[in-house]
């Protein structure tokens, strides 16, 4: 579908559904980088899933290859007048940063914004401080010079519940605490009840197979019920629709980012 179409679907549109996926965690260039791969599979041995996230953004922010703040500018000035809601499943803190209206998005994969017990005792996750933050940037300069931190450098502060130590609130870390978004994913709910019947364009950008109970299928359900409804899925290699609704969408083979871009 070309991107004057495209634009035409977005203008005439009531309301519009947009997801965020996987492709907006991390530029391809970056990930693929010795320096990232290194880092990535050193906290990974040491069961430091949880830090993955803030990885992808150290070394985003070296690489001075900040593709995402431009890409999610682009998408909300297209969508600046219409009723929309956000739905990510990428942790990149740029997308909440780009977004005015933080009740109209939901990340329920978390990220690095705010912070959790680590022992899972179940109080309410709480804003990253900057002292959490210089701590753990401090830890990945020595992991990017080749040094192992010791594992405690990558733990935050205590806990004012239990005392144990706390650790980013995001969907890799055990005992993941969901209060993190929940009264959004209430909204979000709420908001998706009124789409029916409405003229709903469904925008899937950048969407793998990591979590497709958030949004990959939930947006098929939706183009299925909502005769009104149009999906357009934007992915480098999962594109395609399923047979339901090849009549009411289209797949875009092309890196989500890339193609927002070129809109």
């Amino acid at each position: 579908m070309k991107a004057e179409e495209i634009l035409e679907r977005i203008r005439c549109s009531e309301m519009v559904l947009v997801g965020l996926g996987e492709e907006f965690d991390i530029d391809g260039r970056t990930r693929e980088s010795r320096l990232y791969r290194q880092g990535y599979d050193r906290l990974q041995e040491a069961g430091y899933h949880w830090l993955i996230p803030a990885w992808n953004e150290y070394c985003t922010a070296l690489s001075g290859n900040d593709t995402v703040t431009p890409a999610m500018e682009k998408l909300l000035d297209l969508i600046a007048s219409k009723n929309y809601f956000l739905v990510s499943v990428s942790t990149n803190s740029k997308i909440a940063c780009s977004v005015e209206k933080k009740d109209r998005l939901v990340m329920p994969c978390g990220g690095v914004l705010k912070k959790q017990c680590g022992k899972g005792c179940g109080a309410e996750p709480v804003p990253v401080s900057d002292d959490d933050r210089e701590r753990i940037k401090a830890a990945f300069d020595e992991l990017a010079q080749g040094r192992v931190p010791d594992k405690d450098r990558f733990l935050l502060d205590k806990c004012a519940e239990c005392g144990s130590k706390m650790i980013f609130n995001n969907v890799y870390a055990p005992n993941y605490n969901e209060k993190g978004y929940l009264d959004n994913w209430h909204k979000y709910t709420k908001w998706l009840q009124a789409t029916l019947n409405k003229d709903l364009l469904i925008l899937e950008l950048g969407v793998d197979m990591r979590f497709p109970t958030v949004v990959r299928w939930p947006f098929e359900k939706v183009s299925v019920y909502n005769n009104k409804a149009f999906l357009c899925r934007v992915n480098e290699k999962i594109y395609q629709l399923p047979q339901e609704i090849s009549t009411k969408g289209c797949g875009i083979p092309q890196n989500a980012i890339a193609w927002l871009r070129q809109l």
